[in-house]
């Protein structure tokens, strides 16, 4: 008596049992219409550094910290507050001291609004192994552009 197996029928490749094949989608998707967790950080950072409170506080860490000259602020900063960071730039107080000569950066930036059209805002800044501490005031002007009115740094160096 003969039996019949499926891997003996004719036409029909027997089944192969060797290494899994893979798959050509990326490890550790799930569903292919939802984005990487490093797109959606990507996007995240892209949004937080468009708020004016973290633009101003990128533009103002790199002047203070001797990585470009003040003038680059002229068009941002108003009266009082471009001739503070005329003052303090030459000193350059956000650089970092000793041996430790990272880039500075900034670590976060946010900002309240006491009324319409004015931002008060401060950032932590991080300069080799310390935190420092910025407070500036943006107001919105005629053309619709913020521009820096008042700038504090922390008093320690």
């Amino acid at each position: 008596m003969t039996t019949s197996t499926a891997s003996s029928a004719p036409g029909r490749q027997p089944r192969r049992r060797g290494p899994r094949q893979t798959s050509t989608r990326p490890p550790g998707r799930r569903d292919s219409r939802r984005p990487a967790d490093s797109a959606l950080r990507a996007a995240a950072h892209l949004a937080r550094e468009r708020q004016p409170p973290f633009w101003f506080a990128r533009r103002l860490l790199l002047v203070l910290s001797g990585q470009c000259p003040v003038h680059t602020l002229l068009a941002h900063a108003r009266g009082p507050a471009y001739d503070r960071l005329s003052a303090l730039a030459p000193e350059a107080p956000l650089r970092p001291r000793g041996t430790d000569r990272s880039t500075p950066a900034v670590l976060e930036a946010r900002g309240t609004q006491p009324r319409e059209g004015v931002i008060e805002a401060f950032a932590r800044i991080t300069t080799g192994a310390r935190q420092r501490a910025m407070a500036f005031r943006l107001e919105l002007c005629p053309d619709n552009r913020w521009r820096c009115t008042a700038i504090e740094l922390d008093t320690t160096h």
